[in-house]
């Protein structure tokens, strides 16, 4: 996938473009639906498929006392909208004079530097341009002028749950990690960088790798089983989120410390991507770090039975 940050840089390779349009914070299945539905235009006609999103988030520039936290942080997006074979990603800054222009002067630049726009595909509930004027109805009433296909594309339900990002959002922050996957598409993950720790991990026979993860959904404290994506290789492990309460500290943030099962080299500065597959236990303090070298033993095994039925 070529990524590209301006309308200008969009390459003129990239003919016979069919374009989705949206935020997609989380890359769930709504999202994909939108995606998918370009993509596969794109491939009937021998065209380019582009996704069109925005960095940072819109409410994070318009209202950030309101903005959201976030499922995916702009790396992560990315990583995830590259598995969708996405050929082109337009990634536009959003800041002040960018949303005050009209919508549509928005849908003028794309057309005008698309080399041929076919299709613009956007979900029911997507707005654009200043004051969030432009919504499917404008996309449609532009599209003769502009020689394209506009689609909009219906929100997806799960059971009698609209899949959104604030939905997803809120089952993460509860727990519900099926329920987040089933709307994900995919088990929820974090995309990290690993960072030089205290080596407390080692020294009780467990080396951790200390996350600090770019997103800001993380999920309640505690132990879980999980998968661990170092480059193109995947492993099993199981990562703990918490306060250290066992050990005297004064800092309170949450900490992400991840055990990889079978890896023996260092990772440190490395980006991990960590999917939540099953929680084990909250976190708790131990009376003994003996003691708590028995349940991190019991916890690789209770992860290692549930990774292998998964």
């Amino acid at each position: 996938m070529r990524i590209v940050r301006t309308f200008e840089e969009l390459p003129t390779a990239a003919h016979d473009a069919c374009v989705a349009i949206g935020v997609f914070d989380g890359v769930h299945l709504g999202h994909q639906r939108v995606i998918a539905e370009a993509c596969t235009d794109a491939r009937a006609i021998g065209g380019t498929s582009v996704v069109l999103t925005f960095d940072p988030h819109p409410m994070r520039v318009l209202h950030p006392e309101k903005a959201p936290l976030l499922l995916t942080s702009t790396p992560h997006k990315l990583r995830l909208l590259e598995r969708l074979n996405v050929d082109i990603c337009l990634l536009l800054t959003f800041d002040i004079p960018f949303s005050e222009q009209p919508p549509e002067r928005f849908i003028e630049l794309l057309a005008q530097h698309s080399h041929s726009l076919r299709e613009i595909c956007v979900g029911t509930r997507f707005r654009f341009g200043h004051n969030r004027a432009g919504d499917v109805r404008l996309i449609k009433k532009l599209a003769p002028a502009h020689g394209y296909l506009a689609k909009e594309i219906a929100s997806v339900k799960l059971g009698e749950e609209t899949i959104s990002s604030t939905t997803v959002r809120q089952h993460v922050l509860h727990g519900r990690l099926d329920r987040a996957a089933a709307m994900l598409g995919r088990a929820f993950s974090i995309l990290g960088t690993v960072e030089p720790g205290d080596a407390r991990g080692r020294k009780l026979g467990y080396p951790t790798a200390n996350l600090n993860p770019s997103n800001e959904v993380l999920p309640p404290n505690g132990v879980y089983a999980a998968r661990a994506l170092v480059g193109q290789e995947s492993f099993a492990g199981v990562v703990n989120i918490g306060t250290r309460p066992t050990f005297e500290s004064r800092d309170h943030r949450s900490f992400v410390e991840l055990h990889v099962f079978d890896l023996a080299r260092d990772l440190y500065g490395q980006d991990v991507e960590v999917s939540f597959v099953q929680k084990l236990r909250d976190e708790r303090k131990f009376d003994s770090t003996d003691v708590l070298k028995r349940q991190i033993a019991a916890d690789i095994v209770a992860a290692r039975t549930v990774l292998a039925k998964r």
